[in-house]
């Protein structure tokens, strides 16, 4: 199949690259941020475990998640950006929605990757401080819930990586958007921004769930902002030409 095609090559690029050890080293910061301020607090932080997933998530989904998933992002585009890989890209005998979709399939499993390795650092910073017990199984599906909302701002981000040549700002995009928001999730608006759905998803700093069980809306959102952005993107590619 042209999909499986266009997911080894993009897998092909990742080699001997720098994405993976970020994939490793980033997420270890807001862990050890968040277990060093739940050890600080811990005569209010009373609930154990689904305590400490509120220091860990209050740092990694607001300020780690989203521009982690833009770094992956700009690294795919990066390659196109130079030289004359554009041209070979818009000219491969592959239609358009496979080549997004290729890129958008390998920026998803190294999500998935991250996303399940911050689960392990927080059952193993949990044990390490002493939390008796195992991590309760809400957790396991807010990562769950965390990871779905990533295919939205995959899309987004993956977006904005191709329209924009710089390394960086797509990186600095997701940051403030990532505040924003933080800001829309207090103010009951989540739904309505992208940034928002990986917050809610991952129930960031939260004990008790913030959808209340009810997770269709959030579904439904992210399914709208990842055909949204997915669709806007191939559109773009069929329009835009080679460059001289």
């Amino acid at each position: 199949m042209m999909l499986l095609r266009c997911i080894k090559s993009e897998n092909q690029k990742l080699r001997h690259s720098l994405i993976f050890p970020a994939c490793l080293v980033i997420p270890v910061i807001p862990a050890v941020m968040g277990t060093f301020n739940y050890l600080q607090n811990a005569g209010i932080l009373s609930r154990q475990w689904y305590s400490l997933w509120t220091q860990h998530t209050l740092f990694y989904a607001s300020f780690f998640y989203a521009p982690l998933i833009a770094l992956y992002c700009s690294y795919l585009w990066r390659l196109e950006h130079q030289n004359n890989n554009w041209n070979v890209f818009m000219t491969a005998p592959v239609s358009i929605p496979c080549l997004y979709l290729g890129k958008l399939s390998v920026i998803f499993r190294i999500t998935f990757l991250t996303q399940l390795w911050v689960g392990i650092l927080y059952v193993l910073c949990g044990k390490i401080i002493g939390l008796s017990g195992f991590a309760p199984v809400d957790v396991y599906f807010w990562l769950l819930r965390g990871t779905l909302a990533a295919a939205a701002i995959g899309a987004l981000q993956l977006f904005l990586s191709m329209v924009i040549r710089s390394f960086s700002v797509p990186i600095g995009i997701a940051l403030v958007g990532s505040v924003f928001g933080m800001m829309a999730s207090n103010k009951g608006l989540g739904l309505y921004w992208p940034y928002s759905l990986m917050l809610m998803g991952m129930n960031s700093n939260k004990t008790t769930d913030v959808l209340g069980g009810n997770t269709l809306p959030f579904i439904l959102s992210t399914l709208i902002f990842f055909l949204a952005f997915y669709l806007t993107a191939v559109q773009m590619l069929r329009i835009r030409d080679v460059r001289t």
